[in-house]
């Protein structure tokens, strides 16, 4: 990886202080089966420094601010987030975008503060869980949040939360059921026309959409025998989604998200803090080390997201010159780590 910052990061998650506490206060210790990790501007800009990342758009994980029941409680700690994440932009010029909180499942407190987000912080987009307590994005009932994105022409981050299911004993959470719920949220969004009743919002799916890739012509086979739907408009409607590699830049996945999503349609993620340090460096070099045209990883890393997000164009972000010696011998280490482990094929 070059030593100057020069990614975009779509997919990077803030864990303040007063969230963690309140969270704490409710018996929430993890998200997805993983503690909640420590979290600082500055333990955060260390890790961009060190996989390249001028810029990360950053958000809130599961469980959002969904897991409070009274609505306006809930739609005071989305506030309370999303101030803290516009401060956090503003003192950080550059370096940080961040993505609307939310207090899904309520439709329309969630339009009132996307709207307030959108246009009175300077948010980047809003961040939707796939899932809130049960109901799915693209269920009924959603239109006015819908419409007021539409009306932004507003980016729409999806992000997996748990299954509204007990998990399976030895399987957290994170490793597949997340992948699970981000293809439940996409099949409906698809299915119950979203997309192209709200034809200017964008969507971003989490972890390369899940097996959206993987599932399209089976899901797109299954909705054109429900809604009567060409299955090839079914299919134009998945690839229509954008999709971050956090996690997914492997040998396996990423040829299959390649082979699926449109052109332009592909940007970096890496998942920190929740992904540790070691799988952002394991996964970015994945990406770095896939044979791509070196126009093709440029797109993937930075082009791509700087066409959806304009403000972050322009020049990269100077590395700090005292962690350039550091940074590099651990990245030589990581690429070293990264090829050690990929499956012989001889």
């Amino acid at each position: 990886m070059p030593s100057t910052p020069h990614r975009i990061d779509v997919h990077q998650h803030i864990v303040p202080a007063f969230y963690r506490d309140l969270l704490a206060k409710r018996g929430i210790a993890e998200a997805g089966g993983r503690a909640l990790p420590e979290w600082s501007p500055e333990a955060a800009l260390a890790l961009m420094d060190l996989l390249g990342t001028a810029t990360a758009i950053v958000s809130v994980s599961t469980p959002g601010a969904g897991f409070l029941d009274d609505r306006a409680e809930a739609t005071a700690l989305a506030r309370r987030l999303n101030d803290f994440s516009a401060d956090l932009a503003a003192g950080h010029a550059g370096r940080f975008g961040w993505f609307a909180t939310l207090p899904m499942p309520e439709a329309e407190a969630s339009a009132t503060e996307a709207r307030r987000a959108l246009t009175e912080l300077g948010a980047d987009g809003v961040t939707l869980l796939a899932n809130n307590r049960g109901t799915y994005l693209g269920a009924e009932g959603q239109d006015s949040l819908w419409q007021v994105l539409d009306e932004h022409a507003a980016i729409v981050f999806v992000h997996p939360a748990d299954l509204p299911a007990p998990p399976v004993e030895g399987i957290p959470p994170f490793a597949a059921d997340f992948l699970l719920d981000t293809t439940r949220a996409a099949y409906l969004l698809v299915r119950n026309g979203i997309p192209r009743r709200y034809p200017r919002i964008r969507f971003i799916l989490s972890h390369a959409g899940g097996f959206v890739p993987y599932s399209s012509h089976r899901m797109a086979v299954a909705i054109a025998g429900d809604t009567g739907r060409s299955p090839l408009d079914v299919l134009d409607d998945f690839r229509a989604f954008y999709f971050d590699t956090a996690l997914s830049s492997s040998p396996a996945a990423l040829p299959t998200l390649l082979a699926f999503a449109q052109p332009g349609h592909v940007l970096f993620g890496s998942d920190w803090p929740f992904a540790p340090t070691p799988a952002g460096q394991y996964f970015a070099n994945g990406l770095d080390n896939h044979p791509l045209t070196p126009d093709a990883l440029k797109a993937m890393n930075r082009a791509n997201a700087e066409a959806l997000f304009p403000r972050f164009g322009g020049a990269a972000a100077p590395s700090r010159p005292r962690a350039r010696l550091r940074q590099s011998a651990q990245r030589a280490a990581a690429r070293l780590v990264f090829k050690l482990v990929q499956p012989r094929t001889g």
